[in-house]
């Protein structure tokens, strides 16, 4: 368990750089949307820590959005590891850390989906099912492509 784990953290990790790469060359100059903080957001509200600078927050926005993709790996590797694979490993995931993502966050207070417009949606929707499949693509095609 503890080595598939380990693989899909390191497929999260991968899953959220193609993330971040189309964020930043597709999505952004498709939609005009600037950069969100919404990780360092969350790093702010559960975590002691308070940057004192605009770039010390850009760092925070940056570790926290990698780390929080190491644990849609993690759930992906948990998923691998009770043997589900694929879109149907994908599909599953992402609906759990999805929903808890917007749970969470509404909770604490940082998001208010009720004022979402459906743009809003489909661009957070969107942009986190990319994660969701590149995460599932480099654990089944490049880090444990024989258990397929």
């Amino acid at each position: 368990m503890a080595m598939t784990v380990g693989r899909g953290i390191a497929a999260g990790l991968a899953g959220t750089l193609v993330m971040t790469a189309f964020q930043k060359l597709i999505e952004m100059p498709l939609t005009g949307r600037s950069d969100s903080h919404a990780p360092a957001d969350f790093a702010e509200k559960i975590l002691p820590v308070q940057p004192s600078s605009d770039q010390g927050r850009t760092r925070l926005n940056y570790v926290t959005h990698f780390a929080l993709g190491t644990m849609w790996g993690a759930a992906y590797g948990v998923a691998a590891h009770s043997g589900l694979r694929g879109q149907k490993a994908v599909a599953g995931v992402f609906g759990v850390v999805y929903s808890g993502d917007i749970l969470l966050n509404t909770a604490l207070g940082l998001y208010k989906p009720w004022t979402w417009s459906g743009r809003d949606w489909a661009i957070d929707v969107i942009d986190k099912l990319v994660q969701a499949q590149a995460t599932g693509a480099v654990f089944d095609h490049v880090l444990e492509p024989s258990a397929r």
